[in-house]
């Protein structure tokens, strides 16, 4: 299994933890369209859908290397991946169409001058420099714009999400001081380390509770089962 590195030094994101809450949020059954990577590639079979718009295997694919390595897996570029990795990479790719589903309609949180270049700047740099990264185009029979097209989806999931539900994740002092005594671990935590770790629990339970409402509102459905080894025949 190519798993993405524990810690990172990304900036991509407001919030970096708002990223690893979608990744929980979806794992019965989920799919979706939002841009088509590696036009040129012939289109093996449909993996998922979301309202009838279709994620192929060579997308999900794409798309879970893309953001393995986003997320500091810099392995994941040219390591074969397994029914984990495409299992987690799937759900990860529900979760982001379904949290920027309403924004796609109204076109809200659009992206900030500059933003998804500095996002692309930071892939090449992350995948380690022009050549490796044109290495992986290659192989994935991609280009930079289909790099662009998941490194924006997941710039604007994450800040729709930020945008419904930051504000009732939010924690009062009082109620970080009671953690800090009711929680052994956070007991030698500054009171600001203890909000933060209590309000990222919040925020994590109301990403979920908002992505499980989603999945009941749409027509979502997965389509192919991935065993340990990978694809299910």
């Amino acid at each position: 299994m190519v798993s993405p590195a524990s810690h990172t030094n990304q900036r991509q994101w407001r919030c970096q933890w708002v990223l690893m809450a979608l990744f929980p949020a979806v794992v019965a059954a989920q799919g979706v369209d939002g841009g088509t990577p590696g036009q040129g590639r012939v289109i093996d079979r449909a993996v998922a859908s979301i309202e009838g718009k279709v994620i192929t295997f060579s997308q999900l694919e794409f798309e879970t290397r893309v953001q393995f390595v986003n997320r500091g897996g810099v392995e994941a570029a040219f390591a074969p991946l397994d029914g984990a990795d495409l299992r987690q990479g799937l759900q990860l790719a529900i979760a982001q169409r379904l949290a920027t589903l309403e924004a796609d309609r109204f076109e809200a949180y659009p992206l900030e001058p500059g933003e998804l270049e500095k996002a692309v700047a930071e892939f090449r740099a992350r995948i380690g420099g022009e050549g490796r990264l044109q290495a992986f185009l290659d192989q994935q029979e991609a280009d930079l714009q289909d790099v662009g097209v998941v490194l924006r989806r997941g710039i604007r999931a994450s800040r729709a999400l930020e945008g419904r539900l930051k504000l009732k994740a939010t924690v009062s002092d009082a109620e970080a001081a009671r953690a800090k005594v009711d929680v052994v671990a956070w007991r030698e935590l500054p009171l600001e380390s203890v909000r933060q770790l209590l309000m990222r629990e919040r925020f994590e339970k109301l990403v979920q509770q908002e992505l499980t409402a989603a999945r009941k509102a749409v027509d979502v459905r997965v389509l192919v089962a991935f065993g340990e080894e990978g694809e299910a025949r």
